[in-house]
């Protein structure tokens, strides 16, 4: 049973460790708002308008897409940053492959202005 003790004892505390922290603001929230319009359906005070299932523009999802570009390349550019002289250059010309790609795609959105706000 001794080779299971810390077993349990994570098993007891991680449950606190993450409860606890949701459960401090219960204790110390008040009911009662002296700021009416925070109870509101928005907190900035307004009233809703307008229908919320409205269709957006098809330039809001393309920015957004656009967004997600510098993700992957993140990603993808940490197990490249070892020291160089580790690396085969195999795995070198492809990561700047890969850079070149993704720069070149960049540069063609720039160029369209997909980006621009009109």
């Amino acid at each position: 049973m001794s080779e299971f003790a810390p077993i349990c004892i994570y098993l007891v505390i991680s449950p606190l460790v993450s409860l606890i922290p949701l459960g401090v603001p219960f204790l110390f929230a008040s009911n009662s708002s002296t700021y009416p319009d925070k109870l509101s359906a928005y907190e900035c005070g307004f009233d809703p308008f307008g229908d919320a299932r409205s269709r957006f523009d098809i330039r809001f999802y393309l920015v957004s897409i656009l967004f997600i570009i510098p993700d992957p390349e993140v990603t993808f550019s940490f197990p490249w940053a070892v020291p160089l002289n580790k690396i085969d250059p195999f795995g070198s010309w492809s990561m700047m492959a890969f850079l070149l790609i993704l720069t070149i795609g960049s540069l063609y959105e720039w160029k369209r202005g997909a980006s621009d706000r009109e």
